[in-house]
């Protein structure tokens, strides 16, 4: 498998990997309403491609903001049933991850399962209010969060004069 940068031709392969990957009601969560209407950061939208062009597995990532302070939420990421068990997941996770703070991203932010992100160093995050209906102990954070608190908004509703 290849990882590469999205193209706007993968994009239906993407959302069908997602369909396939996640249950029927998963742009109702909280995380998709902090999408909607807002582009993911395209550097940091992954594939992982086989030699025949097939996406194996997709990650993205969204510009949010959480009280005054830029982040980047997270996801989803997902496998292809097919390619689960290689691997593609973690890396993923970690090439894009090298992305983001190669680009000089400094916070990262997801809604997960604790036990699996914390071998990438996500820990969990107090003080930083997920849309409901969240469970507040998967909200999970990777880098710099000291001093970070509040709501986390959408790009598209949030206040823009520091941006």
């Amino acid at each position: 498998m290849e990882l590469k940068v999205e193209t706007p031709q993968d994009g239906w392969a993407v959302e069908a990997l997602y369909d396939l990957s996640f249950a029927p009601g998963r742009t109702a969560l909280s995380s998709y309403r902090l999408r909607d209407g807002v582009p993911p950061v395209p550097e940091l939208s992954l594939v992982a491609v086989d030699e025949a062009g097939n996406v194996g597995g997709a990650i993205r990532y969204w510009p949010v903001r959480v009280g005054a302070h830029d982040a980047l939420l997270l996801g989803p990421v997902a496998v292809h049933p097919t390619r689960q068990g290689e691997g593609l997941g973690g890396a993923l996770v970690r090439d894009s991850l090298a992305r983001a703070e190669a680009l000089g991203w400094t916070r990262v932010l997801l809604v997960g399962d604790a036990p699996y992100y914390s071998k990438f160093g996500f820990r969990e995050l107090s003080g930083v209010i997920m849309p409901p209906p969240t469970n507040p102990r998967r909200v999970l954070g990777l880098w710099d969060w000291d001093g970070v608190r509040g709501e986390v908004t959408s790009l598209k509703t949030a206040p823009t004069d520091s941006i």
